[in-house]
């Protein structure tokens, strides 16, 4: 018996201190409000962005054949010069051999050619044989000249398509993926490449900015380059949410707005030393800026109708007034700077505006006595949360 009346003292006495339900004990009309004043602003923009190797190099042979053997491995870290895969060579070599008997028998050529010409002018200076006899001559040997020019030019280009079957890495980098595997032919115009050799010691980041952004920071900055030059250090977001480690710097910018997109292509670079960020990757590029001497209200004190964005206003009466106002398109997520519709001075409600509405009379709090509010509700909660535990447990028992 005595047990019951225990556990009924317990449920009463979560009945009287739980009328709540652990929110705030605020009267109908008591909400959180700030009087406007001018601050300064640390913002940011978020901008989609895709990565690239600093220098990605895609690998086709110049010369057509029969792959013999593979290096190299998908991911691999190489280094220029590196030989990746080898092409079937006996008919190249066998040009070689032809071209090289070719410059033989052009030599021979030239020596005997060489011979006569030498008689022939000993003879025309004995009156033997006439001018015409010697200028043949002559010309046979530089005819010789040339074909043996002719022989060792083959013989240079047979020796070139014969080391275009070694075909080997033209920069350090990343071996990316490999399509084709031994005995596949291939040659110059093979799709997809053979492979993508990416040097990702840097990383080129692209990203946009639209006409409005670009030709403000140009008339702010007095030109492209100026525009360039004081653009602050970047942020870059990973695909996974996270912040990259190292900050980037904007090198180059497009001279030219897309006319279908209406941006301008901007390229920043940004070390990579681990390999982390991957060409062909995409990520957010963060840019942060400073606005000085603005309005910024929370975005929580606003309510957006149909991509308008209005406030309540509180005016000597307390009454509330419902108004619009314009905000700047960049924002951080958590706060607006307002361009017009209300000035330092003006009252707005920061925190519970839909259950405002208009004309409404309130009972102003400041945001402190608001928090304060806040924390013994959130104190509340936690002794009912304890009462109910011990009555799960008096009743286990």
């Amino acid at each position: 018996m005595k047990k019951i009346v225990t556990i009924a003292a317990l449920a009463a006495l979560l009945v009287s201190c739980g009328g709540s339900q652990g929110k705030p004990d605020f009267s109908d009309n008591e909400f959180a409000v700030r009087t406007i004043g001018a601050a300064n602003a640390d913002l940011q923009t978020t901008y989609p962005a895709t990565f690239k190797g600093v220098q990605d190099v895609e690998i086709r042979p110049k010369v057509g054949g029969f792959i013999t053997k593979i290096f190299v491995k998908e991911g691999q870290q190489v280094g220029a010069g590196q030989v990746l895969f080898t092409l079937d060579d006996v008919t190249y070599r066998a040009d070689v051999n032809r071209c090289q008997a070719a410059v033989t028998s052009a030599k021979s050529a030239l020596n005997t050619a060489k011979l006569t010409y030498d008689n022939a002018q000993k003879l025309f200076a004995a009156n033997v044989i006439g001018e015409y006899e010697l200028q043949s001559s002559k010309n046979q040997y530089e005819s010789a000249q040339a074909g043996l020019g002719q022989a060792e030019a083959a013989l240079a280009a047979a020796k070139e398509a014969l080391s275009f079957c070694t075909i080997k890495s033209p920069t350090a980098g990343v071996v990316g993926s490999l399509p084709y595997k031994v005995g596949a032919l291939v040659g110059s115009s093979m799709n997809p490449a053979f492979t993508t050799i990416s040097n990702g010691s840097h990383v080129d980041v692209y990203f946009s900015l639209n006409e409005k952004e670009m030709m403000q920071l140009i008339r702010e900055s007095g030109s492209l380059q100026a525009a360039i030059a004081k653009m602050p250090a970047l942020k870059l977001q990973l695909a996974d949410g996270t912040i990259y480690g190292s900050e980037g710097k904007v090198v180059k910018a497009s001279g030219i707005i897309d006319p279908v997109t209406g941006t301008t292509s901007l390229i920043a670079a940004f070390p990579n030393p681990q390999r982390l960020i991957k060409s062909g990757g995409s990520g957010k590029v963060i840019m942060p800026y400073v606005s000085t001497n603005v309005i910024i209200i929370p975005q929580d004190a606003t309510v957006e109708v149909q991509d308008k964005h209005f406030v309540y206003v509180v005016g000597k009466d307390n009454k509330v007034k419902y108004t619009e106002v314009t905000v700047d398109p960049q924002n951080d997520g958590q706060n607006y700077i307002i361009t017009s519709g209300i000035k330092k001075g003006d009252r707005i409600v920061v925190y519970g505006v839909n259950q405002l509405s208009e004309g409404m009379e309130i009972k102003p709090l400041t945001e402190a006595e608001y928090a304060k509010k806040m924390k013994k509700a959130e104190e509340l909660s936690k002794v009912q949360g304890d009462g109910v535990f011990a009555v799960a447990k008096a009743l286990k028992s």
